[in-house]
């Protein structure tokens, strides 16, 4: 219960400590340049952050934990159901969210109302820790409705949902993060984790290279479904980072990346 009432100061504690030390990794040995302000980027992708955590805090008046507790309490959903320990209940239930948001994310690159939501992470012209949390607000809330709906569905332990919503948030600063990893670390990484070089190849301009590897924590399900790429084929050092057609920084301040969705012209999507 401890981690289930202690839940908000979990999460904010590893965000918080995660960001700190991709950080001060990506100053100490960053994999790339990067090609424009870091500091207006930051502004722009925190100040997203923060609007997505308050306008979840007030379209949801329950969190992720508590849709579990309920449905644990009213004995809905496939794991409180069936006669299964606690443990292999909470590790199914890690496994099977992961795979909810690996196939949100495919959805959300190939139906095209969801695209225009989604593209305001692929606008980012550089990729650092702070693109792991740059997205639209309307795109948070239908993340977290899937998300709960995929909760009651499966009957998922309260404590197995905090550690994934950690998971969740950590691996994707990570997996954003712009360090540099050895090539024979980060193969060995990527059997198990969403690494910085996987993830990096799905920040392409290059269509094909933008949509595959969808994963944000475990890097099985691109491999089993077949949206896997290894590397970008102009290498780390010569891929472009962000979307083809916008490419004007000038034109890329919060209150565009907020409208983004509703003004851009479809054939540029």
């Amino acid at each position: 219960m401890f981690i289930i009432d202690s839940e908000a100061f979990i999460r904010l504690g590893a965000f918080l400590g995660v960001l700190t030390a991709m950080a001060g990794w990506e100053l100490q040995r960053p994999k790339r340049s990067l090609r424009t302000s870091k500091a207006r980027r930051w502004f722009y992708n925190l100040a997203v952050t923060f609007l997505n955590a308050g306008t979840l805090r007030l379209l949801f008046p329950v969190t992720a934990v508590w849709v579990a507790m309920d449905a644990r309490g009213r004995g809905l959903g496939l794991f409180n159901a069936v006669p299964l320990p606690e443990l292999w209940a909470g590790v199914l239930s890690v496994l099977l969210l992961d795979l909810t948001i690996y196939a949100q994310h495919m959805v959300f690159h190939y139906v095209k109302p969801f695209w225009r939501l989604h593209v305001v992470h692929h606008t980012d012209l550089d990729i650092d820790v702070t693109t792991g949390a740059r997205f639209h607000p309307l795109e948070i809330v239908l993340s977290m409705g899937i998300k709960m709906g995929a909760i009651l569905a499966l009957g998922a332990p309260p404590w197995s949902v905090v550690l994934f919503e950690v998971l969740l948030n950590a691996t994707s600063m990570f997996n954003h993060s712009n360090v540099d990893i050895p090539l024979g670390a980060d193969r060995l990484a990527r059997l198990f984790v969403v690494t910085p070089d996987m993830h990096r190849v799905h920040h392409s301009v290059v269509r094909r290279e933008m949509n595959s590897n969808f994963g944000f924590n475990l890097p099985w399900w691109d491999r089993l479904f077949g949206t896997y790429r290894a590397q970008p084929e102009r290498g780390h050092q010569g891929m472009v980072i962000g979307h083809a057609n916008f490419r004007d920084a000038e034109r890329l301040k919060l209150r565009h990346i907020l409208s983004l969705p509703f003004t851009a012209k479809r054939q540029y999507l």
